[in-house]
């Protein structure tokens, strides 16, 4: 009897092998939360094999994450484990991919612990030694600003950049520009109250003491300089108005009043920190030409009489940039792209996932070239005859060692605060910098963006105007700061408020210098759509749809406005532009006047509002460097064969950065990193 039963036992379980063997390739499906949304996988499942990866949803942001998303899913099948290796830059992506693919192998039925014990590593492969003239550390705005110039100076150059892609912060950052620019500012009309600020600045006494020109009395030289400007222009325009027939004003005395005002700090330990004005001035005086370079190897960059902000003709302000002198070009998706290709074209030699990891000098502490190492573990030599030039960006991705040194944010920081920053930038450059006696300036104090996603921390899911037609309120209604301010004085404004969030209202965009032509509201777009259908803003077609809607999640915050209280405070803002004078917090550029009769009146138009939350942004500190962008010591001298470029280095912005400072800095100074390194064995 018992061998009867083995006998059918053992044809049971043959006859379950066969129809396993035979049983054809079935797909399931898995689902994971990604940075951008959730990812959806279809997964073939042939036997107990891993046989394809489809997406079906990919919401992950292309240029930062093509590498995760082709090569997670090609090493899961070749490999048959779901232990794989995340990939530099795109962590997030790199987890939602393989817990995507988990989630379908556990609906197929599979062992997902057995498929995870072993895990793959791509292989190191043996050391190896390169040779070139110049050696750029990171891949951003700065780097390639510097290979492409010291290319273009008759130096080999070879690249190296730490994420799975090329473009750092610069890929992912806005196109705002900061250059003086008297053709463009020609074409434009001076408010009256932009002419109120510039009578403000001539009534400026020296000898105030909250211009702390007995802590830097190099910057007194600036003001003076800049009344004169400013008298020159209204002598130059004597019987035009302002807001009828006198154009627009700027002058690199300016720029460089607004980066020292702007910039001009007292730390939590009383010590003041402001910008040193060599490099303030080398930026001032070099941003136009810079920008003309970017047009010239075809970033689309448009200046002078052809100068457009926001589809309007003429300059705009970015947020934080106290004056209409920021241009707009190519976008992070476009710009990067086009930068490697002229790179590539110039000859340089360009490699991602290689991270530097110190650097080398002879006796005489020259720097002569620096270690590297993949991201399988690869070891690798590269000896320079000219030298390295630094620019692998700040550090607001290690928020802990932001922390660390933060001598100005106190409470409000953490060392886990969010960041806009893609994950790679955590500072290395300035400890390789330091190990070998480099200087450093300003490590006290990081920017905080007012205006980022309260989720995420990055510049997304919002949509909001120029900084002069932005209307920011409060969890009840009410406006609450001059919202043309500089960026720490409006993130230390709303991290006072309830959950530090705050709101911005959005209802299209105008040309600023015409305040008088009121905004008429904004279509349910696809952009607006996809904000409203994700919770991260709201819309209505009326002001009590708006307030309907409000009353309903958004990024997790419900404040529920009235419509009572949106309309008293959009109103009164109107009648501030209206006025050309704001009552309650004195904000300098006025416009963005709402037509509630004619949004309310188009049911095709409509308001928007962001909830918004500050998160850190820009490291204003880092590796001290002169106006040729050689990297000092503590005593001044300098690093023989070491330039430094971009967010890496402290100095040009101090306590804090103007708004469209940033890509002007890293081209200004990439550019001339990249001249004297290609210019050293000459």
């Amino acid at each position: 009897m018992k061998k009867g039963i083995c006998l059918i036992l053992t044809l049971i379980l043959a006859l379950a092998m066969l129809v396993t063997a035979c049983a054809e390739p079935a797909t399931f499906t898995g689902t994971a939360r990604g940075m951008q949304g959730d990812v959806v996988v279809n997964v073939t499942i042939d036997g107990d094999k891993i046989t394809a990866i489809e997406y079906e949803k990919y919401p992950e942001t292309e240029n930062i994450t093509k590498v995760a998303r082709d090569r997670i899913p090609a090493q899961i099948i070749d490999h048959q484990t779901l232990s794989v290796d995340t990939v530099t830059g795109a962590t997030f992506a790199s987890y939602a991919i393989v817990n995507a693919v988990k989630n379908a192998v556990k609906a197929s039925g599979l062992d997902v612990p057995a498929m995870t014990a072993e895990p793959y590593h791509e292989p190191a492969g043996p050391d190896e030694e390169w040779e070139t003239d110049v050696l750029v550390m990171g891949g951003g705005g700065a780097g390639l600003a510097a290979a492409i110039t010291a290319a273009e100076g008759g130096a080999s150059v070879i690249l190296i950049e730490k994420s799975s892609v090329f473009g750092g912060n610069t890929m992912v950052a806005g196109a705002a520009y900061n250059a003086v620019d008297p053709d463009a500012q020609s074409i434009m009309l001076l408010t009256r109250s932009q002419k109120d600020t510039l009578d403000g600045y001539l009534a400026i006494s020296p000898d105030d003491p909250a211009l702390k020109f007995d802590q830097f009395p190099e910057w007194k030289d600036v003001l003076e300089q800049l009344k004169k400007d400013i008298q020159d222009f209204y002598a130059a325009n004597e019987g035009k108005t302002a807001g009828v027939d006198m154009p627009g004003f700027d002058s690199v005395a300016l720029h460089m009043w607004h980066c020292y005002t702007g910039g001009l700090r007292e730390m939590l330990d009383g010590s003041y920190v402001a910008p040193r004005i060599e490099l303030a001035r080398t930026l001032a005086e070099n941003a136009l030409d810079s920008f003309k370079w970017m047009d010239s190897i075809g970033l689309n960059a448009s200046f002078g009489k052809e100068a457009a902000y926001g589809g309007y003709p003429g300059l705009g302000t970015v947020l934080g940039a106290m004056w209409p002198r920021t241009h707009s070009f190519m976008s992070g998706a476009e710009r990067i792209p086009q930068l490697i290709k002229v790179a590539e074209e110039k000859g340089v030699k360009l490699y991602t996932e290689t991270r530097g990891t110190a650097l080398l000098q002879d006796d005489t502490g020259r720097v002569v070239g620096a270690t590297a190492e993949t991201a399988t573990g690869t070891k690798i030599t590269i000896h320079t005859k000219n030298g390295v030039v630094l620019a692998t960006g700040g550090y607001c991705a290690n928020p802990a060692m932001v922390k660390e040194y933060d001598n100005y944010w106190g409470d409000d920081l953490t060392a886990h605060t969010l960041s806009t920053n893609l994950g790679t930038n955590e500072g290395d450059g300035i400890v390789m910098a330091t190990a070998i006696g480099a200087d450093t300036f300003g490590m006290g104090v990081a920017q905080m963006m007012p205006s980022s996603s309260p989720v995420k921390g990055t510049m997304t899911d919002g949509i909001w105007a120029d900084a002069a037609e932005q209307i920011w309120i409060d969890g009840n209604g009410d406006r609450f700061v001059n919202e043309y301010a500089e960026r720490d004085v409006l993130a230390k404004a709303s991290l006072a408020l309830d959950k530090g969030i705050f709101y911005i209202i959005y209802a299209g965009r105008g040309d600023i210098s015409k305040p008088d032509q009121m905004l008429t509201g904004t279509p349910y777009d696809a952009r607006v759509a996809g904000m409203v259908e994700g919770g991260h803003i709201w819309y209505g077609s009326t002001l009590k749809e708006l307030a309907e809607a409000s009353a309903t999640a958004a990024a997790g915050c419900t404040p529920a406005f009235t419509e009572e209280k949106l309309r008293e405070t959009i109103e009164k803002y109107n009648q501030y532009v209206l006025n050309q004078k704001d009552e309650d917090f004195g904000k300098e550029v006025l416009a963005g006047a709402i037509d509630l009769a004619a949004v309310e009146a188009d049911p095709d138009m409509g308001i928007c509002i962001s909830p918004r939350k500050a998160s850190l942004h820009h490291t204003m500190g880092g590796i001290c460097i002169d106006t040729d962008t050689r990297v000092l010591r503590q005593d001044g001298t300098v690093i023989e064969g070491l330039w430094a470029a971009g967010e890496v280095t402290g100095g040009i912005h101090a306590g804090n950065r103007l708004g469209g400072n940033a890509i002007a800095d890293i081209f200004t100074f990439g550019r001339i990193a990249g001249q004297q390194a290609a210019d050293a064995a000459k």
